[in-house]
């Protein structure tokens, strides 16, 4: 039997001891196709960290294994071409020298391939972000705008020998080489098929020193018009090409003209990078075309068409700050899934909402304050439009896993609303947010299958009016932190809070008192004469009851003390009420060697002799007050007099 995949990696100096390059080479020679039918070619790009030898060596115990030995280049892209070749299989896989394929990625994705005839296959790829709407479910005859394969710009797609050399696709030496080739495989493809159904590769960083990285301005100018060449050949005057290029002339050009880069950017660099742009949005970006991008990005095209470089940057300095913010409104168990209710909205640099213009039915963009003037009459109404923009406006959750980075999306409900305040007070101006509930069942979120255990971040996306990405920070008022046995098997998953105070949720917490560590920032105190009951919850209680527990306190300023209480534990209702641990400890104002003191104090969980450290604080003040500090958090140091003081008078004591 034949070949059936080839995996083409690009190398170059990715250093011997970088775990990341380990790991991506024990993935393509660790696959679950055997060993005759596929190979692995390596093109080194004149390495001079030892690679060569470390891949020759390898090549030598395995048959299926070629090491290619090029002079330095400095791109991937000479690589990559003289990889395709010489590749031998029916397909070929772009790998890059940090990514990691699992286990029966080939396998799967050459399956797929061949029952959809497809010329190019997309398996899913994990990342840091997001996923994309692409691998919502997987397709047999992938649409390039209706399933948004626009936003999967990379290489690490399966593509067909027959159609890579029909097509005579290659790789350009230039910067946007890599968008240029995937813009035109997928013009000129018959089939594009999408695997969705598991990960196969997780995206390691960007090689360093690349040009597809942050091309300068002229090498951005020269990308650009390359990648609208291609689809001009491609593509037939009309919607399809107006939409992609809108697609490449936003996400590659127009976002350089805002931000922090931008702004700290030389002058004379911004100066470069305004010109090219604008001469580019001259020859190859028609005023016709500003329909296809948001209405904040229509403003920036029409100040590069105006030579207005001046209130472009204005326009980006009062855009900054302009942030997302994701509102936990409840948070509950319904049938061993956690419910989440959010309201999400865009707010500006100064913590107030995104105000819109209402004129009759219509919601109209309105430039951020200060600029006001700078941008009178750059937009009429048609230009300012977001009516539609405003409907289709939804939210994204996913959840993140801390340690392996994947990132899994959970079904969500949205409905927008508004709020409109009359002419006389802020000129017929509305504030629109979004609602949205999102369902998290740790039994088959994870694409169907079950969450791994570990801890996973919640993140929020919209869409429609403002792109933005955000966490979702914990309310002011207190909110129920219960947790809930879940899925088959049932496992434990405790809704949590990080100490910056951002939701998380734990599936499979290593111990009773790490369950508790969880969800300890929401910790109380109560003081009664002489004593200080510290309260912390408690997310599940065995049927045991739990095994016995003390709290720890550790003075952090004086003498260093430490005490020991113990803590009794009082069962909640699983799923609804959250337990609590309930600590008594004596409270003096002088301190001694059996009570806490004036000072800051960091607490800890001790069961069965083993101590877990707590997401809270402790401080005394000389009045005998006991407040709660956040973790991390530092309190003023006492003075010297006042520390003198306090030892003298333990000391008497």
């Amino acid at each position: 039997m034949g070949v059936k995949v080839s995996v083409v990696m690009p190398v170059s100096n990715p250093g011997l001891s970088n775990d990341a390059f380990g790991a991506c080479v024990r993935s393509v020679l660790e696959q679950s196709l055997p060993p005759d039918e596929y190979e692995v070619v390596f093109a080194d790009d004149g390495s001079t960290d030892g690679t060569r030898r470390r891949l020759d060596a390898i090549a030598e115990q395995r048959d299926n294994v070629r090491v290619l030995h090029l002079d330095h280049s400095g791109s991937p892209a000479r690589g990559r071409n003289v990889g395709l070749s010489v590749a031998r299989g029916e397909y070929v896989y772009l790998l890059g020298q940090y990514d990691r394929l699992e286990p029966h990625a080939l396998e799967r994705m050459y399956d797929r391939a061949v029952e959809t005839d497809a010329d190019v296959l997309i398996g899913r790829l994990a990342d840091q972000g997001p996923p994309p709407a692409t691998f919502a479910r997987d397709r047999d005859r992938a649409d390039v705008l209706r399933d948004h394969l626009l936003a999967l710009p990379t290489a690490h797609k399966l593509f067909s020998r027959d159609f890579l050399e029909t097509c005579q696709l290659r790789f350009a030496d230039r910067p946007l080489s890599e968008q240029a080739f995937v813009t035109r495989a997928y013009l000129a493809a018959k089939v594009i098929a999408v695997l969705a159904d598991e990960i196969c590769c997780h995206l390691g960083p960007a090689s360093s020193g690349t040009a597809e990285e942050a091309p300068d301005a002229e090498a951005l100018f020269d990308g650009l018009n390359a990648i609208f060449d291609v689809v001009d050949a491609y593509t037939e005057p009309g919607s399809q090409r107006e939409r992609i290029q809108a697609h490449w002339y936003r996400t590659l050009g127009l976002r350089r003209l805002a931000g922090a880069r931008f702004l700290a950017a030389e002058p004379d660099e911004r100066m470069v990078l305004f010109s090219f742009l604008r001469r580019f949005t001259l020859d190859r970006f028609p005023a016709s075309l500003d329909v296809h991008l948001p209405a904040h990005l229509r403003a920036r095209t029409a100040l590069l068409r105006l030579d207005r470089l001046d209130a472009l940057v204005a326009l980006a300095e009062a855009s900054r700050g302009t942030r997302l913010s994701a509102e936990l409104r409840e948070l509950r168990w319904d049938q061993g899934v956690l419910l989440l209710d959010l309201s999400v909205e865009i707010l500006r640099a100064g913590g107030g909402p995104l105000w819109l213009r209402q004129r009759g039915d219509r919601l109209l963009w309105t430039p951020p304050p200060g600029v006001e003037g700078l941008l009178d009459g750059l937009l009429d109404d048609e230009g300012a439009d977001v009516t539609d923009a405003v409907r289709r406006a939804r939210v994204e959750v996913c959840v993140r896993h801390v340690e392996t980075g994947v990132v899994h999306s959970l079904p969500v409900t949205c409905s927008v609303g508004r709020a409109g305040l009359g002419d006389q007070a802020r000129g017929g101006q509305v504030r629109v947010w979004v609602s949205g509930q999102a369902r998290l069942d740790a039994g088959a979120a994870a694409i169907g299958r079950p969450l791994p255990a570990g801890l996973w971040e919640v993140h929020v996306r919209m869409r429609g009016i403002h792109a933005g990405r955000t966490r979702v920070a914990r309310p002011a008022l207190p909110m129920s932190c219960a947790g809930a046995l879940a899925g088959e098997p049932r496992r434990l998953v405790v809704p949590c809070w990080s100490e910056r105070g951002e939701l998380g949720v734990c599936v499979e917490p290593k111990s009773f008192p790490e369950s508790i560590a969880l969800v300890s920032s929401r910790a109380t105190v109560a003081r009664q004469e002489g004593h200080v009951f510290v309260v912390v919850p408690v997310p599940y209680v065995p049927p045991s009851g739990g095994p016995p527990a003390e709290l720890v306190l550790r003075e952090q300023d004086g003498r260093g003390r430490s005490m020991v209480v113990p803590a009794l534990v009082e069962p909640g209702i699983p799923g609804r009420v959250a337990g609590q641990l309930v600590a008594r400890v004596p409270v003096s104002r002088i301190g001694g060697d059996e009570c806490l003191g004036p000072g800051s104090w960091r607490p800890a969980l001790r069961v069965d002799q083993k101590d877990v450290d707590l997401l809270f604080g402790l401080t005394v003040r000389r009045g005998g007050q006991v407040h709660v500090l956040p973790a991390g958090a530092s309190p003023q140091a006492p003075s010297l007099l006042r520390r003198i003081a306090v030892r003298v008078l333990r000391e008497r004591r």
